[in-house]
């Protein structure tokens, strides 16, 4: 239970973190509401927070991990462009917290008779944000700018009124403009619903007494945290694991970490991971930092409220020029979807050096599939095995680790796209064996109706989820188009006729069956 503060007694800040919660929850409804893309529509791979006038993240709804650990730095990018009442910011410059391109991410100043009094943030994966293929997702690489059009922080509306030559200029730089003037125009009206349900709390409790509250969650996340880590003072471990090349070589990129808990506190030191390489495995610090508060969330139990608490209670050391410390002109697509999930993985088996209870690692990887042509992108990741752990197995078929998205259903898909999905089934016998087993992968086999482009950025082809505690690894992912297996990471053409098949990772088995 919520502990009481000298302003508000258990029950009252209970209260008050749901309602909070609830208006970020709400947000993600009216944005899912008003897409137009399958991708945010159906898949919902958008995120919905709210912060106070200080830029601290009070609230979040269950939505992107990679995504909500991430913003904290775009809204703070925002505030450093002194917003005015009635401004609206577009941003997706991973100079300044952004995760990679086609996430653009929208913050609303929420005024209140002309005072800032907290944030509304949103975002959300567009399908196409031009860049050197279809789906803005390309393997190969080696520059952000061939990923797509760079949007630093700046202001979509003043006043309140749309810059329309501005939102010209970056629909003039997509290969779906009209999709993407839909999915901006639900995530404009996703952030009023947040600004108005935060003006709202404001009314119904008065301005000291909401930001009394949220100091109070703040404070009261960020106890829970420490006594958490100080139940496991003095542990210290490191943890090393590597991807499969960066979609330019298939060279390993490895990743370290050393984690020590001190002081009620968690340090993560990074110091050991790969240079920035050529590829865009490559991710800004800010998707490090959503890593490192998504492991750390995992340790807490569920009535932990999620907000900037949990971060106050780490500190990480990201060296400079690293493949996880990402700056202009690097590309970075792949490592917000592919590296976040190995920094997550890795975290992970330092904590299980030290004798933490872990899970057996998932599938490790978010199975980017992207399918475009002249007038239409399909975007969309795939769920595979969740490794099992001592409470039981791992799921089959899920979005594991630093995604939560959902699928795209077929009838969504085969409406809206020249496609046809051939085989959905998961993936029986994929997860390692051991007294419980790890969770199942998918089939998904998708058939071109038109002449197309295929991207796959992909993971966990050559190495195997691991099992833990004497439990048996997963089998690894494949792609095939046709009969001819296909790289991780590539682009290739496919005729109208043409079958891609993706397999996906189980998950590790836990203890010696």
């Amino acid at each position: 239970m919520i502990a009481a503060t000298p302003e508000f007694d258990p029950l009252e800040l209970s209260v008050l973190s749901h309602a909070v919660a609830m208006v970020a929850e709400e947000m993600g409804s009216v944005l899912e509401r008003g897409a137009l893309s399958p991708n945010i529509r159906e898949r919902r791979d958008a995120s919905c927070a709210l912060f106070d006038a200080s830029g601290r993240m009070v609230a979040q709804a269950a939505h992107i991990p990679v995504h909500l650990g991430a913003m904290p730095e775009s809204v703070r990018a925002v505030m450093d462009r002194q917003p005015r009442p009635g401004d609206l910011f577009l941003l997706n410059d991973p100079d300044h917290g952004g995760s990679h391109l086609p996430d653009l991410t929208m913050v609303l100043p929420i005024d209140d008779g002309g005072v800032i009094i907290g944030y509304a943030a949103v975002r959300a994966h567009h399908a196409d944000v031009g860049g050197m293929s279809p789906g803005s997702m390309p393997q190969g690489a080696t520059e952000i700018y061939q990923e797509g059009i760079v949007v630093p922080p700046v202001r979509l509306a003043r006043n309140g009124v749309v810059d329309e030559e501005l939102l010209a200029l970056v629909l003039a730089n997509v290969r779906t403009p009209r999709e993407r003037q839909g999915d901006l125009a639900a995530q404009r009206a996703a952030c009023e619903a947040g600004a108005a349900g935060w003006r709202a709390l404001r009314a119904r409790e008065g301005a000291a007494r909401l930001d009394a509250g949220c100091r109070a969650l703040l404070d009261y996340t960020e106890r829970r945290t420490r006594a958490r880590l100080a139940q496991l003072e003095g542990r210290t471990a490191e943890g090393e694991d590597a991807l499969e090349g960066d979609g330019v070589t298939t060279d390993p990129v490895p990743v370290r970490v050393r984690a020590t808990i001190r002081d009620a506190g968690l340090e993560l030191d990074f110091t050991g991971t790969s240079p920035a390489v050529a590829g865009n495995v490559n991710c800004p610090s800010a998707v490090v930092r959503a890593a490192a508060v998504f492991v750390v969330r995992t340790l807490l139990d569920d009535d932990v409220p999620t907000n900037d608490g949990i971060a106050r209670a780490l500190t990480l050391v990201i060296p400079a020029g690293s493949a996880i410390a990402a700056r202009k002109p690097s590309a970075v697509a792949a490592g917000n979807v592919e590296m976040s999930q190995r920094i997550t993985d890795t975290i992970f088996l330092a904590l299980a050096q030290a004798g933490i209870e872990v899970p057996a690692q998932g599938q490790g990887t978010m199975n980017n599939v992207t399918l475009g042509a002249p007038g239409w992108t399909f975007y969309e990741t795939l769920g595979g095995g969740q490794g099992a752990s001592a409470h039981g197995p791992g799921p089959s078929a899920v979005h594991v680790g630093m995604s939560n998205t959902r699928n795209t259903p077929i009838e969504s898909l085969e409406r809206a796209y020249p496609l046809s999905v051939e085989t959905y089934a998961v993936r029986r016998g994929s997860g390692g064996a051991g007294a419980q087993r790890g969770g199942d992968g998918i089939i998904r086999a998708y058939r071109a109706l038109v002449p197309c482009t295929a991207t796959v950025l992909a993971e966990r082809r050559a190495r195997r989820p691991r099992g833990a505690h004497g439990g048996g690894d997963a089998e690894p992912g494949r792609a095939l188009l046709g009969e001819r297996v296909l790289p991780a990471k590539v682009r290739v053409p496919m005729a109208a006729g043409d079958v891609l098949r993706i397999e996906t990772p189980g998950g590790g088995g836990y203890g010696a069956a």
